[in-house]
């Protein structure tokens, strides 16, 4: 499942191309919703957590979630798509550009009211430029007993974290990733959600997703030199990395 920083980067891709351009074409595959006209203004592209909202000016709303296979691609309206047509799930033409959705699992053409109550369970969205202290308490106060390292997933209690950034902001953190939240207080709560908010919205910036211990299962620990394990980890499996020195 993509993290938060990449649905951001596609939302502010799709953003640049679309937002206030008027609708020559638009075509989903298997939606009964009858789709917006041409003419219809976009209103407003934007992501909330893994959610990528398209919002048209006569109240339509396309929400798409990648999850494991899905990705969003913009074409000049003469360029050769870099996939094969019958992948797409939805394509959205206006002068001059196509954005295309390949693959997406998700893909729902809503009235506005219908996409807000989609999202509406998620806790605040820690790759929002805009986050503020009072959404990270929020955030904290959402968490439930259980393993550190799932929790972070649940994006009930904050929406934009994955398998990476799970990982490496426990490793920041120098927390345990299977500490019951019962056993954290308050305050190294809050440090976990800020720090992975700091990550998401770097990466979203351009900076270089960090590489402590995803994926260098084995591998001597920059920090420390001991060989980062891995192990799967909750009710659906991931796969979670850290320092057994770094992360007491």
């Amino acid at each position: 499942m993509p993290e938060g920083d990449t649905i951001h980067r596609a939302a502010n891709r799709l953003r640049s191309v679309l937002a206030g351009e008027r609708l020559i074409r638009l075509e989903i595959r298997h939606t009964p919703v009858r789709n917006p006209s041409a003419g219809t203004v976009i209103a407003e592209v934007e992501a909330v957590g893994k959610h990528l909202l398209i919002e048209f000016a006569d109240g339509h709303v396309l929400r798409s979630h990648m999850r494991m296979s899905g990705s969003w691609h913009v074409y000049r309206s003469d360029e050769r798509w870099r996939k094969p047509a019958h992948l797409a799930r939805a394509v959205i033409e206006v002068e001059g550009w196509t954005a295309v959705c390949f693959a997406a699992p998700v893909v729902e053409l809503e009235r506005t009211r219908e996409s807000a109550s989609r999202v509406a369970h998620l806790g605040p969205d820690l790759t929002n430029p805009n986050i503020a202290a009072a959404d990270i308490d929020r955030g904290v106060e959402r968490m439930p007993p259980g393993e550190i390292g799932a929790v972070l997933l649940d994006q009930r209690v904050a929406a934009g974290i994955g398998n990476i950034f799970k990982s490496e902001t426990l490793f920041v953190c120098g927390v345990n990733p299977f500490t019951d939240t019962s056993s954290l207080d308050r305050a190294t709560k809050h440090k976990l959600l800020e720090t992975a908010s700091k990550l998401l919205r770097s990466s979203v910036a351009g900076a270089a997703r960090p590489q402590n211990v995803y994926g260098r299962a084995g591998q001597p620990c920059k920090r420390c030199g001991t060989p980062i394990r891995s192990q799967p980890q909750g009710e659906l499996p991931r796969v979670t990395y850290w320092c057994p020195t770094c992360q007491t």
